[in-house]
This record gives structure tokens, sequence and C-alpha cells, in this order.
């Protein structure tokens, strides 16, 4: 019954669950395509897992976070340089 409380609500395909794990979709199909800085909910998109998730990410001590004022940005270049140390791209 639920889930068909959630048909036809208009939501975009980045909303929707993807797999088993109820991962989210990712609109960015390359990494060309994000932006020089990325907030935690661009962190949270791309990684397909939740904002407060993409949140707690960037208060972890080898996440590449910049703090600017009160705001918190992770450069693109880091953000794939971390991503590709933490899958099988990185060495350990």
């Amino acid at each position: 019954m639920r889930e068909s409380a959630h048909k036809g609500r208009g939501k975009t395909d980045s909303a929707e669950r993807v797999g088993k794990y109820n991962m989210k979709e990712s609109n960015y199909k390359n990494y060309d395509e994000l932006p020089l800085f990325l907030n935690a909910k661009t962190v949270a998109k791309v990684l397909g897992v939740s904002p407060s998730s993409g949140y707690e990410l960037m208060h972890e001590p080898d996440f590449p976070m910049l703090k600017i004022g009160s705001r918190m940005v992770v450069p693109k270049e880091q953000f794939v340089e971390w991503v590709s140390r933490h899958t099988q791209g990185g060495a350990d």
C-alpha cells in the first residue's frame, strides 16, 4: 500500500532508488560534469547517498573538505582523487 502512495508524484530520476541497496541514482554521468567545488548535497548526489550522509562524510578527517567561513566545500579534483583512493582505483 505504501509503495502505491508514492507512485505518480512526479519524482525525478535522481530520487529513484537503484538496486537492492536503495542507492540513489546520480544525475552526473562523469566527473567533467561536476562543478569546481562541491557542497554536501552534491557530494551526496554523486555518491548516491543521503544528504545527511554526504554532510557526515565531509566531517571525516581524511576527506578533502575546505571551510570558507561557515561554508564547507570540496574541490572537484581532490574529490575525484579521494574516490579513487577509496575504491579499487587506488592503492591501499
